[in-house]
C-alpha cells in the first residue's frame, strides 16, 4: 500500500500484541496466586503483583512489562531503518496493547512500566529524568500514583530538552510523547480523583487493598 513494505504495515499490530502480553497476570498465577484482578487493587501491574504474589513476581512483571515496550521500539527501529515515525508508532501500539489488551477484555494496566521501556529506547536521558522525577515525588509523598502521574506529565518536557542536546526532537516524537502521556494519565483517572478527595492511600508494602499506579 502506497509503497510501504508489508512488515511496516504490520508494525502496529505486532507492537499491540507485544504490549498486550499480561505478564502480571501470568506471573501471579505462576507464583501460586489467584487471578490478580481479584486481589489487592485489582491491577495487573508490578506493584499489585508484588503485594499479592511476592517481590520476585513483582520484579519480573516490572522488568518484562518494560521489556515489551522496549522490544516494540527496537523491532520498529530494525524494520524501518530507525525511522522516528515508525518507532513512535511501535511505541504507542505497545502502550495501547498494555493498557487495553484484547485477552483481558481491554482492561489492562496503567502503562507506567511499559512507557518506561519505550522511552528508555527512544531517549535514555529523558527516561532517566523521568525515573528521577518519580523517585523524588515518591520519597516526598509516598504516593506511587502521584509519582507516576508526575513522571508521565514531565516526559514531554524531558523529551524536548534531552532528546539530543541542542536539538529539538522530530514533531512525531513530540506529539507521540504527548499522546503517551495523556494515555498514562487517563489510566490514572481513579487515582487522581482519590488524590483530590484525600482518599488515596500511601504506599505501604503490607496493605493489600491499596490502589496503586501499577
Amino acid at each position: 500500500m502506497f509503497g510501504i513494505p508489508l512488515k511496516l504495515l504490520l508494525l502496529p499490530v505486532a507492537g499491540y500484541f507485544f504490549g498486550s502480553i499480561p505478564f502480571g497476570l501470568l506471573f501471579a498465577r505462576l507464583f501460586g496466586s489467584s487471578d490478580i484482578r481479584k486481589s489487592g487493587s485489582g491491577n495487573i501491574g508490578a506493584t499489585n503483583v508484588a503485594r499479592v504474589a511476592g517481590p520476585l513476581a513483582g520484579i519480573l512483571t516490572l522488568v518484562l512489562d518494560a521489556a515489551k515496550g522496549a522490544a516494540a521500539v527496537l523491532f520498529a527501529a530494525d524494520w524501518s531503518g530507525e525511522s522516528a515515525t515508525w518507532m513512535m508508532i511501535g511505541a504507542l501500539a505497545a502502550l495501547t496493547g498494555h493498557c487495553f489488551p484484547v485477552w483481558l477484555k481491554f482492561k489492562g494496566g496503567k502503562g507506567v512500566a511499559t512507557a518506561a521501556g519505550v522511552f528508555a529506547v527512544l531517549s535514555p536521558l529523558a527516561a532517566a529524568g523521568a525515573v528521577v522525577t518519580f523517585a523524588l515525588v515518591f520519597v516526598l509523598s509516598r504516593y506511587v500514583s502521584l509519582a507516576s502521574i508526575t513522571a508521565a506529565a514531565a516526559m514531554p518536557l524531558l523529551i524536548y530538552f534531552l532528546w539530543v542536546p541542542g536539538h529539538a526532537p522530530p514533531l512525531v516524537i513530540t506529539f507521540g510523547t504527548l499522546a503517551a502521556t495523556l494515555l498514562v494519565i487517563h489510566k490514572h483517572d481513579a487515582n487522581i480523583q482519590r488524590l483530590v478527595q484525600g482518599d488515596e492511600p500511601k504506599f505501604s508494602p503490607g496493605k493489600t487493598r491499596q490502589k496503586d499506579a501499577e
